[in-house]
Protein backbone atom coordinates (compact mmCIF):
# COMPACT_ATOMS: atom_id res chain seq x y z
CA UNK A 1 0.00 0.00 0.00
CA UNK A 2 1.41 3.45 -1.03
CA UNK A 3 2.28 5.65 1.82
CA UNK A 4 -0.33 8.70 2.09
CA UNK A 5 1.74 10.72 4.71
CA UNK A 6 5.35 10.86 6.03
CA UNK A 7 6.14 8.57 8.24
CA UNK A 8 9.57 8.62 10.02
CA UNK A 9 11.73 5.48 9.98
CA UNK A 10 14.76 3.76 12.71
CA UNK A 11 17.39 4.08 10.41
CA UNK A 12 20.90 2.28 11.12
CA UNK A 13 23.97 3.85 10.00
CA UNK A 14 27.34 1.59 9.07
CA UNK A 15 28.44 -1.90 10.20
CA UNK A 16 27.45 -1.83 13.78
CA UNK A 17 25.00 -4.57 15.10
CA UNK A 18 23.28 -6.02 18.43
CA UNK A 19 22.61 -9.25 19.36
CA UNK A 20 21.08 -11.12 22.05
CA UNK A 21 23.82 -13.03 24.24
CA UNK A 22 23.14 -17.11 24.56
CA UNK A 23 23.00 -17.44 28.91
CA UNK A 24 25.97 -18.56 30.72
CA UNK A 25 28.31 -17.01 28.26
CA UNK A 26 30.86 -14.25 28.60
CA UNK A 27 32.37 -11.87 25.52
CA UNK A 28 35.19 -9.77 26.00
CA UNK A 29 36.03 -7.26 24.23
CA UNK A 30 37.96 -7.58 20.67
CA UNK A 31 36.19 -11.45 20.85
CA UNK A 32 35.44 -12.88 16.87
CA UNK A 33 31.39 -13.60 17.75
CA UNK A 34 29.41 -16.50 16.44
CA UNK A 35 26.02 -17.57 16.62
CA UNK A 36 24.44 -20.89 17.91
CA UNK A 37 22.59 -22.66 15.00
CA UNK A 38 19.84 -23.57 17.05
CA UNK A 39 18.81 -20.84 18.66
CA UNK A 40 20.38 -17.53 16.62
CA UNK A 41 22.34 -16.58 20.01
CA UNK A 42 25.43 -14.96 20.07
CA UNK A 43 28.36 -16.89 21.67
CA UNK A 44 32.28 -16.36 21.67
CA UNK A 45 32.89 -17.55 17.96
CA UNK A 46 32.98 -21.59 18.00
CA UNK A 47 35.13 -23.49 15.29
CA UNK A 48 32.06 -24.54 12.71
CA UNK A 49 29.91 -20.97 13.99
CA UNK A 50 28.35 -18.35 11.67
CA UNK A 51 30.86 -15.59 12.46
CA UNK A 52 28.82 -12.48 12.44
CA UNK A 53 31.47 -9.99 13.69
CA UNK A 54 34.22 -8.47 16.45
CA UNK A 55 32.72 -7.74 19.98
CA UNK A 56 32.94 -3.90 19.98
CA UNK A 57 32.11 -4.18 23.91
CA UNK A 58 32.27 -6.94 26.29
CA UNK A 59 29.34 -8.25 28.01
CA UNK A 60 28.82 -10.65 31.17
CA UNK A 61 25.51 -12.80 30.62
CA UNK A 62 27.13 -15.69 32.70
CA UNK A 63 24.44 -15.56 34.95
CA UNK A 64 21.71 -14.41 32.68
CA UNK A 65 18.93 -15.97 31.00
CA UNK A 66 19.16 -16.11 27.12
CA UNK A 67 18.73 -12.90 25.22
CA UNK A 68 19.18 -11.37 28.49
CA UNK A 69 21.95 -9.24 27.40
CA UNK A 70 22.64 -7.85 24.37
CA UNK A 71 26.44 -7.57 22.35
CA UNK A 72 27.75 -4.84 20.12
CA UNK A 73 29.15 -6.13 17.27
CA UNK A 74 31.28 -4.93 14.42
CA UNK A 75 30.21 -6.28 11.20
CA UNK A 76 32.75 -5.15 9.05
CA UNK A 77 36.10 -3.34 8.70
CA UNK A 78 40.05 -4.08 9.02
CA UNK A 79 41.04 -5.42 11.96
CA UNK A 80 44.73 -5.94 13.12
CA UNK A 81 44.77 -9.93 14.00
CA UNK A 82 48.02 -12.48 15.06
CA UNK A 83 47.07 -15.30 12.13
CA UNK A 84 48.90 -18.43 12.80
CA UNK A 85 51.96 -18.93 10.77
CA UNK A 86 51.26 -16.13 8.46
CA UNK A 87 53.82 -14.96 5.39
CA UNK A 88 54.51 -12.07 3.51
CA UNK A 89 53.14 -14.34 0.14
CA UNK A 90 49.31 -14.73 2.13
CA UNK A 91 47.73 -11.70 1.18
CA UNK A 92 44.82 -12.32 -0.27
CA UNK A 93 44.32 -15.72 1.80
CA UNK A 94 40.93 -16.43 3.23
CA UNK A 95 41.10 -16.22 7.61
CA UNK A 96 39.18 -18.40 9.60
CA UNK A 97 38.86 -18.43 13.32
CA UNK A 98 38.96 -21.53 15.45
CA UNK A 99 37.75 -19.83 18.32
CA UNK A 100 37.43 -16.47 19.77
CA UNK A 101 40.91 -15.57 19.50
CA UNK A 102 42.55 -17.89 17.24
CA UNK A 103 42.86 -17.18 13.71
CA UNK A 104 44.34 -19.21 10.50
CA UNK A 105 44.57 -19.73 7.20
CA UNK A 106 42.98 -23.43 7.27
CA UNK A 107 39.84 -23.44 6.74
CA UNK A 108 38.52 -27.45 7.34
CA UNK A 109 36.38 -27.21 10.32
CA UNK A 110 36.62 -23.33 10.90
CA UNK A 111 34.63 -20.01 10.33
CA UNK A 112 35.28 -17.80 7.74
CA UNK A 113 36.25 -14.25 9.21
CA UNK A 114 37.55 -12.94 6.47
CA UNK A 115 41.28 -12.24 3.76
CA UNK A 116 44.33 -11.00 4.72
CA UNK A 117 44.82 -6.84 3.15
CA UNK A 118 47.96 -6.40 4.62
CA UNK A 119 51.35 -8.33 6.08
CA UNK A 120 52.76 -6.46 9.09
CA UNK A 121 54.94 -8.91 10.31
CA UNK A 122 55.49 -12.59 11.00
CA UNK A 123 51.97 -14.49 12.49
CA UNK A 124 50.51 -10.57 12.18
CA UNK A 125 48.38 -9.11 9.79
CA UNK A 126 45.48 -6.76 8.64
CA UNK A 127 42.51 -8.90 8.08
CA UNK A 128 39.47 -7.47 5.97
CA UNK A 129 36.67 -9.13 7.68
CA UNK A 130 32.85 -9.52 7.08
CA UNK A 131 29.94 -10.82 9.25
CA UNK A 132 28.26 -14.15 7.56
CA UNK A 133 25.20 -13.65 5.74
CA UNK A 134 22.44 -15.41 8.02
CA UNK A 135 21.21 -18.00 5.44
CA UNK A 136 16.91 -17.60 5.36
CA UNK A 137 15.01 -21.03 5.50
CA UNK A 138 12.96 -21.72 2.76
Amino acid sequence: MPLTLDTPRAYEIGTINDLSVAAGVQIFEGSAVGIIAASGLARPLAAGDLFVGFADRGVDNRTGAAAAARVRLREEGKIELPVAALALADIGKQVYASDSGAFLLTAAGNSLVGHVHRFVRSGVGIVKFAAQPVPVAP
